[in-house]
């Protein structure tokens, strides 16, 4: 009999294969703290934090005009309150990244409404089309209404903060 599928075809279509698998997640919790316009710990029913990243908007950094305005905006979306947890992916610093529902409202959707947080196009491509349009439409209403960082002259996206701020010493 001849082997007419070596191992290291078979190793090769499975990876290929679990490369396609994304996992998803979907728990409750309460949130225990807010870090930023963007980012939250949450508490869930087995005790266990997780630090979650809200997905499709970037918010600005603390030390950046607005950071704390967005924080407190967040935090009165949020904190205290049981949340919905969507989540598919961890980010490099191993924080879980999704969307957080409070009373079936989008949390992160209501960051961009505020004008206290961008669409972060950078990783559009990972939200549902349905989804990216409406938080670009968002973003372009609350620029139109000149809603929170959208009263600045010219706001600095939080991408370009950083960037600044590590190129100084």
């Amino acid at each position: 009999m001849t082997n007419r599928f070596p191992h290291s075809r078979l190793l090769a279509l499975c990876v290929c294969l679990a490369s396609n698998l994304v996992w998803s997640a979907e728990y409750t919790g309460n949130v225990v703290g807010v870090s930023d316009g963007d980012t939250v710990t949450i508490l869930d029913s087995t005790n266990k934090q997780h630090k979650v990243r809200l997905s499709g908007i970037d918010a600005p950094e603390k030390r950046q005009s607005f950071g704390t305005a967005s924080k407190e905006n967040l935090s009165n979306l949020v904190f205290a309150k049981v949340v919905t947890v969507e989540t598919s992916k961890t980010d490099r610093y191993g924080r879980e990244v999704g969307k957080l529902l409070v009373a079936g409202q989008d949390a992160n959707l209501e960051q961009v409404r505020s004008g206290l947080a961008w669409h972060y196009k950078a990783y559009e491509r990972e939200q549902p089309p349905a989804e990216r349009r409406l938080y670009a439409d968002t973003e372009i209403e609350a620029k139109r209404l000149r809603r929170g960082l959208w009263d600045d002259e010219m706001p600095m996206p939080p991408w370009e903060f950083r960037k600044t701020s590590r190129a100084t010493p």
